[in-house]
């Protein structure tokens, strides 16, 4: 490991907005003294709380909760040298409504109670084209979210993925979810949500190559049963060239 990530990993636990809980403590029994008391112990106000799955960064994390004062805002990601650029700017700027999980997202259940969290944002997550349970938008996961989000909470996608869209909007469908907004190209009408207008670095990578954005919002409403979607869907063929290719 380098020094830079070292120094990273370093400061990261010196930030109190920032938590740490790698799955060998979760898996052991270990949990947040403040699950279900997020907004108590944490923000110390009743705002609603927002939660970005695969935050990277935080660049999104902390440019929602910069516009949306009235909102508390948790970032979520495994690699902890990526989550310190964003909670390194937000304790810098005196942020006190966000905060950030270090943690594998499959235990994302552990960590809040029944209805705490109003709304996710899923902001280009790997589109897992070859395991299904791993999609952020699958039954899998659905069933995760339903534990601790509020009943119709708000779920966004927002991704360059083909593949991903499709599933998704098929997930949607077989399970009768209400969707909120849809568009297959974010940028070329008016935007449904203004936090839309939040690009991160690697959207604008895709935007440079001529992707286009995809968005979709659904409403978690409560299902007895749900359903996973049986449908060939056809791969991103530029996956092949890596998330650090210059060209499509």
């Amino acid at each position: 490991m380098s020094k830079n990530k070292l120094a990273k990993f370093a400061e990261l636990s010196t930030f109190p907005h920032v938590f740490q809980f790698p799955s060998a403590k979760v898996l052991g029994g270990e949990t947040l003294d403040f699950q279900g008391n997020w907004s108590l112990n944490v923000f110390k106000n009743n705002n609603p709380i927002v939660l970005e799955l695969g935050c990277g960064k935080g660049e999104y994390t902390v440019e929602l909760a910069h516009r949306c004062p009235d909102r508390n805002f948790i970032g979520v990601d495994i690699k902890g040298a990526r989550i310190w650029t964003g909670a390194k700017r937000s304790f810098e700027a005196g942020m006190k409504n966000v905060a950030f999980i270090r943690t594998d997202i499959e235990m994302i259940n552990r960590f809040f109670a029944p209805s705490e969290i109003s709304e996710i944002w899923l902001t280009f997550p790997d589109p897992q084209m070859k395991k299904v349970n791993k999609r952020l938008t699958s039954v899998n996961f659905m069933r995760r979210y339903r534990q601790f989000v509020q009943t119709d909470g708000i779920i966004h996608l927002k991704t360059d993925s083909d593949f991903l869209f499709t599933y998704t909007k098929e997930m949607i469908k077989i399970n009768d979810y209400q969707i909120i907004a849809q568009t297959d190209n974010l940028y070329a009408a008016p935007l449904p949500n203004p936090a839309l207008e939040i690009k991160t670095f690697y959207e604008q990578q895709w935007l440079s190559r001529g992707i286009s954005i995809k968005y979709i919002a659904f409403a978690l409403t409560p299902k007895d049963e749900l359903i996973e979607p049986n449908v060939e869907i056809e791969k991103d063929a530029y996956r092949s060239f890596g998330r650090n290719a210059n060209s499509v």
